[in-house]
């Protein structure tokens, strides 16, 4: 790429940003932090953000599951989870982020989260962003339980959102396939763990990178798009 100051992207032209996240992911939250740390570096920098589902893992009944088990059965023993989880709550804290996993009393299944995710898209990409931060917020902070319809339909109206347009589509199985089938499509591109973002739908970062990280990668697809390079 152009080792040359580009001239900065009017915003006719924004960065467009893939990210392949599951509301689940601890490290999809610290990667959503520190994104918006990285952003508010560049304020001159356009982005549109557009967040794709994923699930973790999608065996888990539409009721979601009783956490505590879940987790030791995943994990082996409370000594790894407990280990697990101090390394997490140490990088959430750089982040902003007060992990609180022991308010978390289930594991949900997030394909009704990630149905909500899709509707707000389609709506406004800055109401799926204000979506997915209030759905990262309220299960990891607050452990609120994200397979309940009642929790996803007032968390799209927060977003701005219209909670009974919402609430009916959830009772259905509305784009249900059309999740599956995005989901299907990362795991055809090699996407075996999130967060994984795609800048441009060119360039890959897997997992959660540092903010200057991400800055860097954003400036130079920034230049070299400012510079014709494709």
């Amino acid at each position: 790429m152009s080792e040359e100051t580009a001239e900065p992207l009017s915003p006719a032209s924004p960065l467009t940003l893939d990210i392949v996240s599951d509301v689940v992911c601890p490290w999809c939250y610290i990667h959503f932090r520190r994104l918006e740390e990285a952003r508010s570096a560049m304020p001159d920098l356009p982005v549109a953000i557009r967040w794709r589902p994923y699930q973790l893992d999608p065996t888990i009944p539409p009721e979601g599951v009783e956490r505590q088990s879940y987790m030791l059965n995943k994990f082996g023993s409370q000594d790894r989870l407990d280990q697990l989880h101090a390394a997490i709550s140490k990088e959430g804290k750089a982040a902003g982020i007060d992990f609180a996993f022991d308010k978390i009393k289930t594991s949900p299944n997030t394909l009704d989260a990630h149905r909500v995710l899709h509707w707000a898209g389609t709506q406004d990409v800055t109401i799926q962003h204000r979506l997915v931060a209030r759905l990262f917020q309220i299960f990891f902070e607050e452990g609120v339980d994200l397979s309940d319809h009642e929790t996803l339909a007032n968390a799209a109206e927060e977003a701005g959102m219209d909670k009974a347009i919402v609430s009916q589509l959830l009772q259905g199985d509305a784009d249900a396939d059309l999740v599956r089938e995005e989901i299907a499509q990362a795991n055809e591109m090699g996407i075996q763990g999130v967060p994984f973002t795609l800048i441009e739908q060119r360039y890959g970062l897997p997992g959660a990178q540092p903010p200057d990280v991400l800055a860097n990668a954003l400036r130079q697809v920034a230049d070299a798009k400012a510079n014709g390079e494709f």
